[in-house]
């Protein structure tokens, strides 16, 4: 685990990680101005980062799994409005994770999650 730093401190650095690479990811791929911030949304909603967590998690390290869990079990004093609450946990979940990697360094591996979770998505 990162030294010093909390499960809930790892998804507030994963979600800011997330949303550059999906935002990155939309220019590349040529998306209008006008349609980036509805398409962004497709990614960075909970209900959409849960579904990823589920999509990619048989696909990963038994100890990127294990940081998964240990940040859905997160209790947090708030949640989306738009999802239940199974789904907000497994999204912060996936932030963690993404936290945990950007934290750790590991950029190249971040990339290839990333690149799992929006893999057929569109």
């Amino acid at each position: 685990m990162a030294q010093g730093v909390g499960m809930a401190e790892l998804a507030y650095l994963g979600d800011a990680v997330f949303e550059p690479l999906v935002r990155d990811m939309l220019l590349k791929e040529g998306v209008p101005f006008r349609d980036m911030s509805r398409r962004a949304k497709d990614y960075v909603s909970a209900v959409a980062q849960s579904a990823m967590y589920h999509k990619i998690f048989d696909a990963l390290a038994e100890d990127e799994q294990a940081i998964m869990k240990r940040g859905r079990n997160l209790h947090s004093a708030s949640r989306a409005k738009s999802a239940r609450v199974s789904e907000y946990r497994h999204a912060t979940g996936l932030e963690v994770l993404f936290g945990y990697l950007h934290y750790g360094e590991d950029f190249e591996r971040l990339n290839e999650i990333f690149r799992l979770c929006v893999s057929g998505n569109a």
